[in-house]
């Protein structure tokens, strides 16, 4: 889609939407940058290993130190950021709320939680009502929105109709809305559907009603998303005493504890090592960007004209677009707070297996990310060059070690012994090497059994009592992390890195949420 105005850009989806020639190919090149890295890095691997061996040796025990540090560093920012959360968790927020009275009336906070549907059954979108309706936060200040999309048929529809009828009259409004089918420009998709859901909230209740915009928070809340009790009160704090709020968008920790124990153990294990990202990301807010279910200001949202409706990663997108509209002045402000969700489950194994792949592959396309900031990096001269720096770097970084990493830390110290030829596997480095990389991988076990005791304590925070049995089949499951790492990790960003230089675009994969 393309506006005529200074900031067309920050609606760009793909370089096919630029008519400018020039632009399309800038546009396009920065699409092929992120799979053009990760190649040569592998391809680098193999070429060094075999021509340079001695180089590669040495570039092996420098990443593997720097591994090594990174390990003990993500560590140490998981184990606070548990503490925290765990602190926010124990607090009485609306007596918090209330010690911020007569300077700050929350009672004039309202929250639009808008919940996009695709084809979730009655059971799973029933339980993120439940907990909507259980929320402590007084329910005449939440507006429901249930957004379904036209594609989905009648079945969908007489899931919506069910649940307005059991919970229409629990909030102060409760809307549904149909997302048309076929609109010119969008991806189909979460961001075209929660947008139209926005807009329509805004036509059919905001306005009408006349509320301020900066008076109310939006969350935009996956179909099986389920806030604990004290969420919005959390929230709302969060609102009122950030004095960027109008400007900020804020994350909560996604947990994947809905069916946490009816899933395969490689899908606990994926959405743990997900659920410990989020975390540790949580302690470094200046490399955070909105995940799934996340808020911001109706007022904001407004301004900058919604969601992104042509991008598959839009909960992302959403961060990268205020921030360009805003000229770098929009940041992510971290809640500390959870919310829980499905961990990827079908009605088979090897159902559950192809899922979690595209999900993680569809995650991964947030690498489309990147070509949309260069450009706009470009296109926008009041962004000072030390932010379009940083944020331009963090996000190849990101993108890059996550198609990477885990294969470098596999199979790159053993490849200069096996390709390095004669005359290299004679020095000593050569006996050395496998040595050194595996007391440095030694060491940085440290860092997941620092995740495992984190993993252990969040059962705590849940509703379920493990067995010895079952706490122990939990702790073994932790074998399977490398091959996970491989499997839904690097695997699934190469394929959609790659997808992304070669033009071969994704569209949105809804995952199936099943439950037994």
């Amino acid at each position: 889609m393309q506006i005529n105005n200074e900031k067309y850009y920050i609606n760009v989806g793909r370089a096919a939407d630029l008519k400018d020639k020039k632009e399309r190919i800038i546009y396009r090149a920065f699409e092929i940058f992120p799979g053009a890295l990760v190649w040569i890095t592998l391809i680098g691997m193999f070429v060094f290993s075999w021509l340079f061996p001695v180089i590669a040796a040495f570039f092996i025990i420098a990443f593997c130190a720097y591994w090594f540090a990174r390990t003990i560093h993500f560590s140490s920012h998981l184990v606070s950021a548990y503490r925290k959360m765990k602190r926010n968790l124990e607090a009485d927020w609306e007596k918090k709320l209330n010690e911020l009275l007569p300077f700050a009336d929350w009672k004039n906070i309202w929250h639009l939680v808008i919940f996009p549907a695709y084809k979730e059954d009655l059971k799973v979108v029933k339980g993120s009502f439940e907990a909507l309706a259980k929320s402590s936060y007084p329910k005449d200040k939440i507006i429901a929105v249930l957004a379904i999309e036209e594609r989905t048929g009648a079945q969908t529809r007489e899931m919506a109709e069910k649940i307005k009828k059991e919970f229409g009259g629990k909030f102060f409004r409760f809307l549904i809305t149909i997302h048309p089918e076929g609109t010119e420009g969008e991806i189909a998709g979460k961001g075209s559907n929660e947008t139209w859901a926005g807009r329509q909230a805004k036509k059919e209740i905001i306005d009408p009603l006349k509320i301020p915009y900066e008076n109310i928070v939006v969350s935009c809340l996956d179909a099986d998303t389920q806030v604990y009790p004290q969420h919005f009160s959390c929230l709302t704090y969060y609102y009122l005493t950030e004095p960027m709020a109008l400007k900020s968008s804020f994350q909560p920790i996604p947990f994947y504890f809905n069916n946490i124990l009816e899933v395969p153990f490689f899908s606990r294990v994926v959405s743990s090592c997900n659920v410990f990202w989020q975390m540790m990301q949580q302690q470094r807010p200046e490399k955070l960007t909105t995940y799934s279910s996340h808020s911001m200001s109706f007022k904001a949202l407004v301004e900058m004209d919604f969601w992104q409706t042509n991008v598959v990663s839009e909960d992302a997108g959403v961060f990268w677009k205020a921030f360009l509209f805003y000229d770098g002045d929009y940041q992510i402000v971290p809640i500390h707070y959870p919310l829980s969700m499905d961990s990827c489950l079908a009605k088979n194994t090897w159902g559950t297996i192809v899922n979690q792949y595209k999900q993680q592959r569809r995650w991964a396309w947030g690498s489309e990310g990147m070509p949309y900031l260069f450009f706009g990096f470009l296109k926008n001269k009041k962004i000072s060059f030390g932010k379009k720096f940083r944020y331009a770097f963090l996000l190849t970084e990101a993108f890059w070690a996550w198609g990477t990493n885990a294969l470098l830390i596999i199979f790159l110290g053993w490849l200069p012994l096996l390709l390095g030829g004669e005359n290299f596997n004679a020095t000593i480095l050569s006996y050395n090497l496998p040595r050194m990389v595996q007391m440095i991988m030694t060491a940085a076990l440290v860092g997941i059994l620092a995740c495992i005791i984190v993993n252990t304590l969040l059962f705590r925070l849940t509703p379920f009592r493990l067995s010895r049995r079952k706490t122990l089949f939990m702790l073994t499951q932790w074998i399977f992390l490398p091959v996970s790492l491989v499997i839904f990790g690097a695997i699934p960003a190469i394929e959609a890195q790659t997808r992304l230089m070669l033009g071969k675009y994704l569209g949105f994969f809804p995952t199936e949420k099943y439950r037994k």
